[in-house]
């Protein structure tokens, strides 16, 4: 008999795990402003699914390395994430008030220290990942491609990109082709940045990185098409936030592009091409990154 936990535990255990680790990522020793610390632990215990510590995990698993050593790199990549949304929600970006239920970063903390609070974020990320190496034994190399890795895809070529050609289309220069560029740098280079970490901690060889990547990239396109959709059908109580919020604010979307029915039609091909990358790959164990790609699905937040 199995003692396999189900996926829902499964998350749960990883979810714990890293908001334990995220709570003492600042060395004790540190001294470091009430307000700014104050102001980083309020976002980053906001809640949030933790789907890229997640997808960090699963992948190093799934080639049969050790989840524990791939802790700091899911932190890592949420303290990046967590910088991201909340310069996001600033007046000067996207002005909203409300983040997973609850008052925005620079609502509560004014927006100054919500700048500097993801600037923190941001810098202190890189501080995480720089000492795994020394903490869990692990050679170098793969470390140091990991920090190449998120200095690549969370700036101007990717998230940070993503973000200014987002900003520019709310200006009405939006095509498909844009709209799938805002999608993939916005969201998709954090996605697969995460299976990648996982994947060089585990030591997995070249092959196996580019199966990770293009399981990232399908997913990454696929998990914001399926927000798109969300943000029209969506439950505001599971959400945390207000529905129609593109439609308000004039933005574009796949739905808006292509209709709704197509969209869900886009998703669902999109996971099945995630889903074939990751079996053709020959994984040691692939089972929780098929099932993350059928969570991200059928979810309804």
């Amino acid at each position: 008999m199995s003692d396999r936990v189900s996926f829902q535990e499964y998350m749960q255990q990883i979810s714990e795990k890293v908001t334990a680790s995220l709570e003492d990522s600042l060395p004790h020793h540190w001294q470091v402003p009430s307000s700014l610390k104050e102001s980083m632990t309020y976002s980053l215990m906001a809640g949030g699914k933790r789907l890229r510590p997640l997808l960090v995990i699963a992948a190093c698993e799934a080639l049969g390395g050790n989840g524990e050593a791939a802790l700091d790199a899911a932190c890592a990549v949420e303290m990046v994430h967590t910088y991201s949304l909340i310069h996001d929600d600033l007046p000067a970006m996207d002005n909203d008030d409300y983040r997973r239920g609850k008052l925005t970063n620079h609502k509560v903390y004014g927006e100054a220290t919500a700048i500097l609070a993801g600037d923190a974020l941001l810098t202190h990320a890189f501080y995480t990942i720089a000492r795994i190496s020394a903490k869990h034994g692990i050679d170098a190399a793969p470390i140091l491609a990991i920090v190449q890795d998120l200095a690549e895809m969370a700036g101007p070529r990717g998230m940070v990109g993503g973000q200014a050609a987002d900003m520019e289309g709310e200006q009405g220069v939006t095509d498909l082709e844009h709209l799938q560029y805002i999608h993939q740098h916005k969201t998709g280079d954090l996605i697969i940045f995460s299976l990648l970490a996982g994947g060089r901690i585990a030591g997995g060889s070249e092959p196996e990185l580019e199966a990770l990547r293009t399981f990232g990239s399908r997913l990454g396109l696929a998990f914001q098409i399926q927000d798109d959709i969300l943000d029209l059908v969506g439950d505001e109580a599971k959400l945390g936030k207000k529905t129609q919020s593109d439609i308000k604010q004039e933005k574009v979307t796949y739905p808006y592009f292509i209709g709704l029915e197509a969209s869900q039609q886009q998703v669902e091909s999109l996971t099945r091409e995630a889903k074939a990358a990751v079996l053709n790959a020959g994984f040691q164990d692939p089972e929780r990154l098929l099932e993350i790609a059928d969570y991200l699905m059928h979810r309804d937040h």
